[in-house]
C-alpha cells in the first residue's frame, strides 16, 4: 500500500466512523452499534469481554436486558458485514467477542504503524523520509477520532486525539529542522489558535517567525502565551520557552538553520533509558487490575498519570508493575523507562536524593553536573523529562514522602508505584489493589513452574497446595521452586510438609525467596502498638471480625480502632465489609495470621493471652445476653453463669441490636468460635454462659450442629473444671436440642442428670426449665397426664423465681393440653394468660407462639375466618423477625385452614412451602408431620396414589427417626386413605351397573 493513500481500508476511526466493504459503503449504523463495533475494532483480534463492550455502551448504569442488547448489536453488525462484503469476521470467544481483521484495514493502526516507521527514519538519520511518512499518517485523520460512537469511549477518542497532535508536533519539528520553517507559519499559528496551552507548538511557532524574519512576531507569540499562562494555570512558561525567547532576543546563533542538523539529531539522540526489569515469564492471570493499569497509563496526556499499585508482601506487585511497564512502554512512552526499587519496606529505604541522582546519570546527565540538594535534582529531573514520553516505575514504596520528588512534572510521562500502603495522598494518582490469585489461576502457575504432566498427575493434592497458603504467589512459586528442585518429591508429601501450621512459615523458604522475611519487612515497620494489635488479633480464628473485638484484646477502647486501622493500611489485615453501623470488619490471610501467631507466641505471656481472650468472650457473651432480653422481653427462660462481662461501646451495641436475631444469624460463626475458644482457654462459666444464650438463635433458625458441638465442647470444659451448675445447664439444653430432632432417647438421657443435678445444687431456675423439657417429652411421647403434672411443677418454679415468659410457655403448653381434652373454656383462658405475660413484658417471639397456639384453637372450634386472622398475624410476626422454625408452623396451620374452607388449591400450596422451610431448615419430623395433612388434602381431590405415597415417605422419616407414635399415626392416615379410595371406587361400581 502506498504511504500515501488509504486505499483498501475497511474500517475508518479517525473521525466519522465508517466501514467500506467491497460491494458497498455501510451506512452509519445506530449509535449503540456505532460504540460496540468502536470497542471491538479499538481491541482488532483481541478478545473484548462482554462487561467490557456493556461498560463501552451504558458505562455504570446498564439496563438488566444489557447482554442481551450486546448481541443483537453483535448479530446486526454481522449482517451488515455480509451484505457489504466487508472482509472481517467477528468471532464469538469466551468471555465476549473477537473481531478479526488484517490490521491495515484499519485507519487506527496504519496511522500508528507509519508513526513508528518515521521514528525509525528519524533515530537513523532520514528526516525527509521521517516528515513525508508523518504527513501520510495525519492524512488519514478527517476530523476527530471515533466521531458518533458515543460518550463512553470519549477517553480513548482524546487519546487518539493526543496521538495525532504529538505526530503533527514532531513533523512540524523535522520540516523546521529541513529549512520549511516559510511554509510552516500559518499551520503552526493554526495549531497555538486550537491549543493555546501546548507549549510545543507554541515554541515551534516562535522559531519558524523567528527564522522568516519576524522576531518582533514571534517575541510577541512567546509574550501572548507566557499572559495566558499565568492567567489559566498560575504558571510561568518552561525553562525551554524561557530560554528560546533569549536566544531569540540576543539573536543566539543556535537558532540559525546550519545549526539546526546537529541540534536535531542531538535532541533525538537523547540518553533513552531502558532500566525495566525482564518481566516474568509464567505471569498468570490479573487480567483486570492490568487492565486497569493500562487504562489509566495509556489514557489522554493532559495530566500526568500515577498508578499505585498497593498489595500484601509477597502478592506479586512488583511482577504486576514490570509486567504492565512492558506492555505500555514501546507504544505510549517511546523515550524511555525509569526503574527503581526504593526499598521503603527495608531498615535503610533508598532516599529521593539517591534515585534521583541514578536517575538523572540514566538520563545523560554527567556526574559533574550533578546537583547537590535534592529540591535541585528534582528542577532537574523535571526538566529533562519535560515533553518527553517516559515510564517512571518506583517498586516498593514506603510512603507519599519518598515519592512526592520523584514524579516528573510532564503530562506526557507516566508512573507506576508499587506499595504495601495504600498511596493515597499521591495527588491524581489512581490505586489499583493486588489481591489473591484465584484457584484456577494458582494452578496454572504452579504448573508452568513443575510442569502441566506433573501437576495433573495428582490434581486432589495440587488443589490442596493451592489451598494451603491462599493464592499468596510468592508463596506458590516457593512451593513450585522446591517442587522443580526436588522432581523426586509427590506434591502429596509437599502438602503433608505444610499440613502442620506450626512449622508452616518453615517450609515457605527457598533460596532468597523467604515468606516470613517478606512479612516481618511490613511488621518491623509498625510501631510498637500497632504490633501488638495484630499479634493479639491472631488469637481470634473466625472468618471477619468487627471492630470493637481489636478494642476489647488490648483493653484500650481510645485506640483500638485507629491500631487496627494501621494494619489496614500495612496490608497486614483485610477490610472484608461493614456491618449495620457502617464500621468496618476485618479478616487476615492464613499466613499473615500464621505470622502473627508467632510473633504472640514470642513476645506475649501466657496471662496476657487469656486475659484478652477473656474480654473478648465476655464481650459476645453481654451483647448475646442483650439481644436474647430484646427478642423475649427481658432475661427470661435463660440460666447464667459467673463469667465476667466486657461491655462493648454502648452506642454501637444499640445500634446493631436493632435488629437483635439479624445480629446473631450475622455474628453465628463468631459466636460458636468464642464458646470453643472459651472452653479451650478454661473460662468454663463465661463458655457455658455462651452457648446457653445462644440457644435463642440456635432453636429459632435449626442450627441443629452448632448447637451440638458448642454444648458438648462447654460440657467437656465445665466437666473438666467440676462446674455442676454449668454442667447441668447444659445438659438441660442438650436435652432440648434432642428432643427438637424427636431423639427422645437421648433428650431423656440428658434430662434427667441434668433434673438431678438441678436437685443437688437446689437451683428453682433450672428445675423449672429442664421439667418444662420433660414434661413436652413426655406429651410427644403419648403421656399426657404426665405431662400435665410436670408442667405444674415447672410452672410454679418459674412463678417463684420470677420468670414470666417461662411460665408463659408453660401455660401456653397446659392450654394444648385442654383443647386435647375438648376443655376449650379453659384451653381459650389459659391462652389470654399466657398472651398477657407475653404483651406485659413485650416478647414478640413467645406472643407469636401463644397466638399460634390460640389460632389452633380456633380451628379446632371450626371458627375458620378467625383462626386465619390470627395465624396470618403470626406468619407476619415470624417472617418479620426471621424465624423460619415458626414460619413452617405458621404455613402448615394456614395450609389446614384453608383446607377446612374447601380452598384445595391454595391449601396444598401452603403446606407445600410448610414443607419445603422444613427440609430447609432439616427439620424431617416437621415436614413428614405436615406430609400426613397433605396426604389426605391430596386423597380429597382425588390422587389416592400420589397420597398413599406421600404417607409411605413420612412413615419411613418417622420410622428411622424411633418415632412408633407418629408411626401408628401414618398407618391411621394409610387405613383411611386406602378405605376411601375402596368406598369411592365401590360406589363407581354401583353407578355403574345402575
Amino acid at each position: 500500500m502506498s504511504l500515501a493513500s488509504d486505499e483498501g481500508l475497511i474500517f475508518k476511526l479517525l473521525g466519522t466512523i465508517e466501514v467500506v466493504g467491497s460491494i458497498e459503503q455501510i451506512s452509519m449504523p445506530p449509535r449503540r452499534q456505532r460504540t460496540v463495533l468502536s470497542a471491538l475494532l479499538l481491541e482488532a483480534n483481541r478478545v473484548v469481554g462482554m462487561d467490557q463492550l456493556i461498560d463501552a455502551v451504558w458505562e455504570h448504569t446498564p439496563p438488566s436486558t444489557a447482554r442481551a442488547q450486546i448481541q443483537i448489536c453483535v448479530s446486526a453488525l454481522r449482517r451488515e458485514f455480509k451484505s457489504a462484503g466487508v472482509d472481517a469476521q467477528i468471532e464469538t470467544r469466551q468471555p465476549g467477542y473477537l473481531l478479526r481483521v488484517a490490521a491495515d484495514k484499519i485507519d487506527v493502526f496504519l496511522f500508528e504503524r507509519r508513526v513508528a516507521i518515521s521514528d525509525l527514519a528519524v533515530r537513523q538519520g532520514r528526516p525527509e523520509e521521517a516528515a513525508t511518512v508523518l504527513r501520510s499518517a495525519l492524512a488519514l485523520w478527517r476530523g476527530p477520532a471515533l466521531s458518533g460512537a458515543g460518550a463512553t469511549l470519549q477517553n480513548k477518542a482524546l487519546r487518539l486525539d493526543e496521538k495525532r497532535l504529538s505526530a503533527l508536533e514532531n513533523c512540524v519539528e523535522i520540516e523546521l529542522s529541513l529549512g520549511r520553517h516559510h511554509a510552516l507559519v500559518d499551520e503552526l499559528q493554526s495549531m497555538v489558535t486550537e491549543n493555546p496551552l501546548r507549549e510545543r507548538p507554541r515554541g515551534h511557532l516562535m522559531l519558524a517567525l523567528y527564522r522568516s524574519g519576524r522576531q518582533s512576531e514571534a517575541l510577541e507569540v512567546y509574550r501572548a502565551g507566557r499572559d495566558l499562562f499565568i492567567e489559566r494555570l498560575g504558571l510561568e512558561p518552561s525553562d525551554h520557552l524561557r530560554r528560546l525567547e533569549t536566544a531569540i532576543l540576543t539573536d543566539d546563533k543556535v537558532l540559525r538553520l546550519d545549526q539546526d542538523g546537529p541540534a536535531l539529531a542531538a535532541a533525538h539522540n537523547v540518553v533513552s533509558p531502558h532500566q525495566l526489569p525482564a518481566t516474568t515469564s509464567d505471569f498468570i492471570g490479573r487480567q483486570d487490575v492490568v487492565a486497569r493499569a493500562e487504562n489509566v497509563l495509556s489514557g489522554d496526556h493532559m495530566t500526568m498519570h500515577v498508578v499505585n499499585i498497593a498489595g500484601k508482601a509477597g502478592i506479586g506487585k512488583s511482577a504486576l508493575a514490570v509486567h504492565v511497564a512492558h506492555r505500555v512502554a514501546a507504544d505510549t512512552y517511546p523515550d524511555g523507562q525509569l526503574y527503581c526499587d526504593l526499598r521503603g519496606t527495608q531498615a535503610q529505604p533508598a532516599t529521593p536524593a539517591e534515585v534521583l541522582g541514578r536517575f538523572l546519570s540514566a538520563l545523560g546527565a554527567a556526574g559533574s553536573a550533578l546537583p547537590d540538594g535534592v529540591d535541585e535534582r528534582a528542577d532537574m529531573y523535571r526538566s529533562m523529562l519535560a515533553n518527553r514520553r517516559v515510564l517512571v516505575v518506583l517498586d516498593d514504596a514506603g510512603s507519599e514522602s519518598q515519592v512526592h520528588q520523584l514524579l516528573p512534572g510532564s503530562p506526557t510521562c507516566g508512573v507506576i508505584v508499587t506499595s504495601r500502603a495504600r498511596l493515597t495522598g499521591l495527588a491524581g494518582s489512581h490505586l489499583v489493589e493486588v489481591d489473591f490469585m484465584n484457584s484456577d489461576d494458582a494452578r496454572e502457575l504452579l504448573g508452568r513452574i513443575i510442569g502441566t504432566q506433573r501437576l495433573e498427575s495428582e490434581p486432589v493434592a495440587a488443589e490442596a497446595l493451592t489451598e494451603v497458603v491462599g493464592g499468596l504467589p510468592l508463596a506458590l512459586r516457593i512451593i513450585g521452586a522446591r517442587l522443580a528442585a526436588r522432581p523426586h518429591w509427590s506434591l502429596a508429601s509437599m502438602v503433608g510438609r505444610l499440613a502442620d501450621e506450626r512449622h508452616r512459615l518453615d517450609e515457605l523458604a527457598h533460596g532468597d525467596m523467604v515468606v516470613r522475611a517478606s512479612l516481618s519487612l511490613t511488621y518491623d515497620g509498625l510501631g510498637p502498638d500497632a504490633r501488638r494489635v495484630m499479634r493479639l488479633m491472631s488469637l481470634l480464628e473466625t472468618e471477619s471480625l468487627p471492630v470493637w473485638t481489636a478494642t476489647a484484646l488490648t483493653d484500650d477502647p481510645r485506640h483500638g480502632f485507629d491500631l487496627v486501622e494501621r494494619l489496614v493500611d500495612a496490608q497486614l489485615l483485610d477490610v472484608v465489609g461493614n456491618d449495620v453501623t457502617g464500621l468496618p470488619r476485618y479478616r487476615f490471610h492464613d499466613l499473615i495470621r500464621l505470622y502473627a501467631k508467632e510473633q504472640l507466641a514470642a513476645h506475649e505471656a501466657p496471662a496476657t493471652q487469656l486475659a484478652s481472650v477473656e474480654r473478648v468472650a465476655g464481650g459476645w457473651l453481654s451483647m448475646a445476653e442483650q439481644a436474647h432480653q430484646r427478642l423475649y422481653g427481658g432475661d427470661f427462660t435463660l440460666l447464667h453463669g459467673q463469667g465476667r462481662r466486657w461491655q462493648p461501646h454502648a452506642p454501637y451495641v444499640d445500634q446493631v441490636l436493632q435488629d437483635p436475631m439479624g445480629w446473631l444469624e450475622s455474628e453465628r460463626a463468631n459466636l460458636c468460635a468464642a464458646v470453643l475458644q472459651a472452653a479451650d482457654a478454661g473460662l468454663d462459666e463465661l463458655c457455658w454462659d455462651l452457648a446457653m444464650t445462644l440457644v435463642t438463635l440456635f432453636e429459632t433458625r435449626s442450627c441443629f450442629d452448632d448447637w451440638q458441638h458448642t454444648h458438648e465442647r462447654a460440657l467437656d470444659a465445665v466437666r473438666e473444671a467440676g462446674n455442676t451448675r454449668g454442667t447441668a445447664a447444659l445438659l438441660c439444653s442438650l436435652g432440648s436440642l434432642h428432643h427438637s430432632q424427636r431423639r427422645m432417647d437421648a433428650s431423656r438421657a440428658a434430662l434427667e442428670p441434668a433434673l438431678e443435678l438441678f436437685t443437688e445444687l437446689g437451683d428453682t431456675h433450672g428445675l423449672a426449665l429442664t421439667r418444662r423439657n420433660l414434661g413436652l417429652l413426655e406429651y410427644n411421647e403419648g403421656r399426657p397426664e404426665v405431662s400435665r403434672q410436670i408442667f405444674e411443677e415447672s410452672l410454679a418454679g418459674f412463678k417463684r423465681v420470677g420468670d414470666v415468659i417461662g411460665q408463659a410457655h408453660v401455660v401456653s403448653h397446659l392450654a394444648q393440653l385442654s383443647l386435647d381434652r375438648g376443655e376449650h373454656e379453659l384451653a381459650f383462658s389459659q391462652l389470654g394468660d399466657a398472651l398477657g405475660m407475653c404483651r406485659e413484658v413485650s416478647s414478640p417471639r413467645v406472643e407469636a407462639q401463644v397466638l399460634y397456639r390460640l389460632g389452633g384453637a380456633m380451628l379446632a372450634q371450626g371458627r375458620y375466618e378467625r383462626a386465619q386472622q390470627l395465624i396470618t398475624s403470626v406468619l407476619t410476626m415470624v417472617q418479620r423477625s426471621g424465624d423460619t422454625v415458626g414460619e413452617s408452623y405458621a404455613l402448615h396451620s394456614l395450609g389446614l385452614i384453608h383446607g377446612r374452607m374447601r380452598m384445595f388449591a391454595e391449601a396444598g400450596r401452603l403446606l407445600r412451602r410448610a414443607i419445603r422451610l422444613c427440609e430447609e431448615n432439616l427439620d424431617r419430623f416437621g415436614a413428614a408431620r405436615i406430609q400426613l395433612d397433605l396426604a389426605q388434602l391430596v386423597s380429597q381431590r382425588g390422587d389416592t396414589f400420589y397420597a398413599i405415597a406421600i404417607v409411605e415417605q413420612a412413615t419411613t422419616t418417622f420410622h428411622e427417626l424411633r418415632l412408633t407414635l407418629w408411626e401408628s399415626k401414618a398407618l391411621a392416615v394409610l387405613q383411611k386413605i386406602t378405605a376411601e379410595n375402596s368406598l369411592s371406587a365401590a360406589g363407581a361400581s354401583n353407578g355403574g351397573t345402575a
